[in-house]
């Protein structure tokens, strides 16, 4: 039987069964595939979309919030609390866009790598204390070696405290907001697109770069940094969360500007506990850098690797991206 209309055309369709009709066109047209692969992959939005939308809308929260530093008194003290202030708008900067992106991607906030749950639990408490060990060490080394004096105590009385309390809150901002801005949103998703270590030599080496623009920073110095990043990426690896790497984080910046009273990336902070000095070569006194500049951080990095592979020799439980 011929199912084509006379003279030639499309086949005519096939009557349906008894008793049933026939069915609706759809009024629908399906999305063209070009635009929809260009914006959506198979998890939803594609990672460098949804980087720049995080990363545009920390810009848009930062400059809103920025603005109200000048409320604060520039005279006195008002610059330490200027300073103070910028770092919880740029926490506040890195941690909200991560929330709408959360909605966004309908995860929880705890997947990028702080879950609340881990706030001052153990892997915290242990970060902030190889934090000052790993420290400790270097200054052990450098005094041995020859080019570092602990010297004797700048602060007296309450002073001691007051500094003390005031810099571990402006170390813990700074470790929160360097953390997650470079190990945790942009982490968890560049990963989901090119890989956990790909995405962290990506970002280490970004995180050195920018430290370059420190004033009194070297090239050592930043590869220090970079190097220290890719550590804390390996214990995010480890421990499935940050929360070892922003204690770490902390306690390594509070020692070096506060405890040991030494530059931290060639700078120094009002109030700090002691009045050491350097002697000797730049490449063990690490210069205007500090401790990060000397060659014998590259020592106390090798060995927190060895040390923190022995410590947790089992990869994460970590969901993946």
């Amino acid at each position: 039987m011929d199912d084509t209309r006379q003279g030639g055309g499309a086949p005519v369709p096939e009557p349906p069964p008894a008793g049933q009709e026939w069915p609706l066109p759809s009024l629908t047209k399906p999305s063209p595939d070009g635009m929809h692969s260009l914006f959506l992959g198979p998890r939803g939005l594609r990672p460098g979309w949804s980087l720049f939308l995080y990363l545009g809308m920390g810009v848009v929260v930062f400059f809103a919030l920025s603005s109200f530093v000048r409320l604060i008194p520039s005279g006195g003290a008002g610059a330490l609390w200027q300073t103070f202030f910028i770092y919880i708008v740029l926490v506040t900067s890195s941690f909200l866009p991560a929330r709408v992106m959360a909605a966004v991607d309908k995860r929880q906030f705890g997947d990028y790598g702080l879950p609340w749950r881990g706030f001052f639990r153990k892997d915290f408490w242990l970060g902030l204390a190889w934090g000052v060990i790993a420290l400790s060490l270097l200054m052990l080394l450098m005094r041995v070696a020859g080019v570092f004096t602990f010297g004797s105590v700048a602060l007296h009385g309450p002073r001691i405290l007051k500094f003390a309390a005031f810099w571990a809150t402006y170390f813990l901002l700074v470790s929160f907001f360097e953390e997650f801005t470079f190990r945790g949103y942009t982490q968890f998703t560049l990963a989901s697109g090119m890989g956990f270590w790909p995405a962290a030599l990506l970002l280490s080496f970004i995180f050195g770069a920018i430290h370059l623009q420190n004033p009194g920073e070297a090239w050592v110095g930043a590869l220090c940094a970079g190097l220290i990043g890719l550590f804390f990426c390996f214990t995010l690896r480890r421990t499935g969360s940050l929360w070892f790497a922003v204690g770490m984080h902390t306690s390594w910046d509070w020692g070096e500007s506060y405890l040991y009273s030494v530059p931290d990336s060639g700078g120094m902070v009002t109030g700090h506990l002691l009045s050491p000095s350097f002697h000797g070569s730049r490449w063990l006194t690490g210069g205007s850098v500090g401790p990060e500049g000397s060659v014998l951080v590259f020592v106390v990095i090798a060995a927190s690797w060895l040390a923190f592979d022995r410590l947790f020799p089992k990869s994460s439980t970590r969901l993946s991206p």
